[in-house]
């Protein structure tokens, strides 16, 4: 068996586990095996050929899957559902107070309560949404 051949299946392999295992290191000895089948079908000898799989092999495990790890386990940027809320403005539909009130975010109606419980903020005010408890809105007048 010619050995690019088994290279490739190496590659092969270790892409199976990868996916398998998602740990990022086994791709990027696959990607390594896959440089080094390349290498072996231009005629390269056997002993260069393991000197290629190691070299490809430290350099993407050492520099690209602490890169790729970054992009993968980065932190959330996007905010979904009722968190997208948060920080928006609101207009006042009915009065809002410590207790109760409404108020229209994005088109659709929430009950509202005042974040300082002491306020009191007329129809037709903006505001701006502090944080979502439940199904209600906690507001703060704007300046």
């Amino acid at each position: 068996m010619d050995p690019w051949l088994i290279w490739l299946i190496i590659a092969a392999v270790l892409a199976v586990a990868e996916i398998v295992t998602l740990t990022a290191a086994l791709g990027m000895l696959s990607a390594a095996a896959l440089v080094t089948a390349g290498s072996a079908a231009v005629g390269l000898p056997v002993p260069f050929q393991f000197l290629v799989f190691a070299v490809v092999a430290t350099v993407t495990v050492v520099f690209v899957r602490p890169v790729a790890l970054r992009h993968v386990l980065g932190p959330q940027v996007e905010r979904f559902g009722i968190d997208a809320l948060v920080g928006r403005a609101a207009y006042v539909v009915s009065e809002v107070t410590g207790r109760d009130g409404r108020v229209r975010i994005d088109g659709e109606e929430w009950t509202a309560r005042a974040y300082d419980e002491t306020l009191v903020i007329p129809a037709g005010s903006t505001v701006d949404v502090m944080e979502i408890n439940g199904a209600t809105a906690i507001v703060y007048p704007r300046d």
